[in-house]
């Protein structure tokens, strides 16, 4: 298998293309809003945005639980969808947003009646506690629409309708990033709300992605969320979505709690280590959206083809996306490179936090690398076929037993600079490379998992 090979495989190019375009558009969206946040906010105060960056990480943890109903839903609703069992599909989707409510409302909770408790992980900054506590008592209503509003735009992937998921998150994000200008500056009338107003853009722009998703789905060709799904239990669905959604939710809490973990170690870090932070986690999201959107197409496509029982075809695919990995992770590298100058150039930065940001985009650079690689194969190729558990066991090693440990060490008992410190964050990915390959090479994801 060669680059060559890939592209002149042009029914393979297609459906990639098919499915990428739309699922990178819209992670790009989502990501745009933190961009937004950060860029708005850092235009008012560093503080502001530092808050609010540290103040997101709880979504984050959030996202990280709605990620597994998510993923469960990717890889039996690929495989199904791909045998063209709708009856079935119908009912994952169901068992899918019964689920992701009752995470949802757990955050609303805590976010809304202890806000500075949850502050008190991210920052020991009275300031920071108190700005991002004002954000999350207001953010917190939309994170009670996000999960319902997940489920939807996650069955629309898997039933070729991806591009209509994308026009959703796209058209929300457009929306929340003018919503963040009106009310952050208080354009067109509006008072200026400052980080309050960042909040409030985020819950108008949750709810009306949710009311344009529900609508969406009574078109005839989607499929529609029927009360009786929600309700009702099929034990071997219940028992088949969950033996594969539950080691992506070990791994999406290992893999985010240590994100925020290295989020709160910044914020630890004083002020100017937290702002620098905050704008390389930007950079960083944003880079990943393309390895984001060639996994999730990867994922669907092979999933498809293991679902009809075309195994050998499922294979090949599956050794054409990992070449792609490594060409996706060389190209980040050197457009995180050939940012600094432009994101110098805007951002108002202390002297000290911009000789940090500098240098974590430097290091970011080599990072991207391992990230973009360890995305498609693992939460692409791996999970199409049902083998969720080597994700859950390589941040254990990688993440928890080498970066972290190291990072933590770093920071309280050696007393590193902060940029080595933000090196030992970044070990892990790019550590799990020789680990994923060798992985792929035994080929045990190449299986139908329908019944």
């Amino acid at each position: 298998m060669t680059v060559s090979d890939i592209f002149r495989d042009k029914v393979f190019n297609k459906k990639l293309f098919t499915l990428a375009l739309p699922i990178t558009l819209q992670s790009l969206m989502l990501a745009l809003v933190a961009a937004a946040d950060a860029v708005m906010l850092g235009k008012v105060d560093q503080d502001a945005m530092a808050a609010v960056s540290l103040a997101t990480q709880i979504q984050f943890v959030q996202n990280m639980q709605l990620w597994a109903i998510v993923g469960g839903i990717g890889i039996l609703g690929a495989q199904y969808w791909g045998k063209n069992d709708k009856k079935v599909l119908g009912e994952i989707f169901g068992l899918s947003v019964r689920e992701a409510f009752l995470v949802s409302l757990v955050f609303f909770a805590g976010c809304y009646f202890i806000p500075e408790k949850l502050m008190l992980f991210f920052a020991k900054d009275s300031i920071l506690i108190n700005i991002g506590a004002e954000y999350l008592k207001i953010a917190s209503w939309s994170y009670l629409f996000t999960g319902i509003s997940q489920c939807y735009l996650a069955i629309m992937r898997v039933s070729e309708h991806a591009d209509r998921s994308a026009w959703i998150s796209s058209g929300t994000v457009i929306l929340n990033i003018i919503l963040n200008a009106v009310f952050i500056f208080g354009l067109c009338g509006a008072p200026a709300m400052g980080v309050r107003g960042a909040a409030l853009a985020t819950l108008i722009a949750r709810g009306i992605e949710l009311v344009w998703c529900i609508v969406t789905t009574f078109e005839k060709s989607f499929i529609p969320l029927k009360l009786r799904s929600l309700f009702s239990f099929n034990k071997r669905l219940e028992l088949d979505f969950w033996r594969y959604s539950l080691p992506i939710l070990a791994s999406c809490l290992l893999w985010g709690i240590g994100f925020t973990a290295y989020t709160a170690l910044m914020g630890h870090m004083g002020r100017d280590a937290a702002a620098a932070n905050s704008i390389a986690a930007v950079v960083r999201d944003l880079m990943c959206c393309l390895c984001n959107g060639v996994a999730g197409s990867c994922g669907i496509m092979i999933g498809n083809e293991l679902g009809a029982g075309k195994l050998r075809r499922g294979r090949l695919y599956g050794d054409r996306a990992i070449i792609l990995s490594f060409l996706i992770g060389f190209g980040t590298t050197v457009v995180v490179l050939a940012s600094i100058p432009l994101v110098s150039g805007y951002m108002k930065l202390t002297e000290q936090a911009h000789e940090y940001m500098i240098g974590m985009f430097l290091i970011l650079s080599v990072y991207m690398i391992g990230r973009c690689v360890c995305t498609v194969v693992i939460n692409g190729i791996f999970s199409s076929g049902g083998d969720t558990l080597f994700d859950m066991y390589s941040l254990i090693v990688c993440m928890w037993c080498i970066a972290l440990p190291c990072a933590f060490l770093g920071a309280f008992y050696f007393h590193l600079p902060v940029l080595a410190v933000y090196g030992c964050t970044c070990l892990d990915e790019v550590g799990k490379i020789p680990w994923v390959v060798c992985h792929y090479r035994r080929y045990k994801w190449v299986k139908n998992i329908t019944r």
